[in-house]
């Protein structure tokens, strides 16, 4: 409900705060770079790890008939598709099925229009920053029952599979955990290269959003809190209300390393050979057809369908991943969050859009102030 008002104000305002179209063409390309960096990153350690821990090799399940149906939608995407689906028939559409994506080219469009009328926009703009402000605060009342929710859905959960899933998949789960556990190391060390040791103070300021990321299996719905993190942590508005809405349609750093892993896992079951050129060619389709993808759950298993349609590997595998998914979704939810929050803190320090305010009034040590804000200088 509070995502497509939210992203779409705090989107136009962030760029219409930007002054011109240069600034934000060159916040764009900052932002794409440490986006397609981080995306061939995330796909290509999920293809190295899968590959080292074989988890499909020695599967002690039965495995699902080829004939057996996912359920799962596996409709591949091509460039064409690509493009012609970024693309809104009507805004009033994309803001009703929460099409991100959608919503983010509109938005840009909007904001940079906005910012080149100057004086006359002002009033528009000034309502769109009165919007955002509002659709946190109703935020706000929805994180109070967040708690309820939350233990209603895994209870909920945990009652219809049982523990006893895990306990079957513990091996798996365990692989894909320590998999994206090396992607948060990853990632953080890809930020200390701009951030320093500031990086490591991120984690605690977004600390919130990735539980709820984590206890939800939806990076959207964290996406008011981490915008709220970002700006405690120093983060200027302008650039996190860009690059984080932005991020969410390419930036799933979780998701993506999820689906190299979990389609040559199935490969692995069946006993199917995927020759190394075959991964490339599959870490490239991946690419591209991961970009759009919706940060709420089961969205990463359309994505893999794809891809398995295109090296015929049998549909039916999914079923072995939809027991244990909606666990294996917690972790690369919050992995998104994480991603998110370092790439938007990276822009906004290549911008110079990077203060050190609200680090002791986050509760942090005044060692650390310290050393975060002898960094920043």
């Amino acid at each position: 409900m509070i995502i497509a008002p939210l992203v779409f104000s705090t989107l136009v305002v962030g760029i219409a705060k930007m002054g011109d179209s240069q600034t934000v063409g060159r916040v764009g390309i900052k932002a794409m770079a440490w986006f397609m960096t981080a995306s061939l990153i995330s796909l290509t350690l999920g293809l190295i790890m899968v590959n080292l821990l074989k988890p499909g090799i020695g599967l002690n399940l039965p495995l699902p008939d080829v004939s057996e149906s996912s359920g799962i939608s596996a409709t591949a995407i091509s460039l064409k598709d690509f493009i012609t689906h970024a693309i809104p028939k009507s805004v009033v559409e994309a803001m009703a099925t929460n099409e991100i994506l959608q919503l983010v080219v509109f938005s840009v469009f909007f904001g940079v229009a906005a910012s080149g009328l100057g004086e006359k926009a002002k009033p528009v703009v000034s309502v769109m920053d009165s919007v955002a402000h509002i659709m946190l605060k109703v935020t706000g009342f929805v994180m109070n029952f967040a708690p309820f929710a939350v233990f209603g859905a895994i209870a909920a959960l945990i009652a219809k599979q049982g523990l006893g899933i895990l306990l079957t998949y513990g091996e798996f789960v365990a692989e894909v955990y320590g998999s994206i556990l090396l992607l948060w190391v990853i990632l953080m060390l890809m930020g200390s290269l701009f951030l320093g040791k500031r990086v490591l103070a991120l984690p605690a300021f977004i600390r919130e959003p990735i539980l709820l990321a984590f206890s939800t299996a939806s990076s959207e719905a964290a996406y008011p809190k981490t915008l709220e993190g970002l700006k405690r942590f120093g983060c200027s508005e302008k650039i996190s209300s860009f690059v984080l809405p932005v991020g969410y349609s390419f930036n799933l750093d979780g998701s993506m390393m999820y689906c190299t892993f979990a389609t040559m896992f199935i490969a692995q079951a069946y006993g199917m050979e995927i020759t190394v050129a075959q991964q490339i060619t599959m870490l490239l389709l991946l690419m591209v057809t991961s970009k759009g993808m919706a940060g709420v759950p089961r969205a990463s298993l359309v994505v893999i369908a794809a891809a398995m349609a295109q090296f015929h590997i049998p549909e039916a595998g999914l079923l072995l991943l939809l027991g244990v998914d909606h666990f294996l979704d917690m972790a690369r939810s919050a992995t998104n969050v994480v991603g998110n929050a370092i790439a938007s803190s990276v822009v906004a320090k290549l911008e110079g859009e990077l203060s050190p305010a609200g680090i002791e009034a986050d509760g942090l040590q005044p060692e650390m102030a310290m050393s975060v804000q002898q960094e920043n200088a």
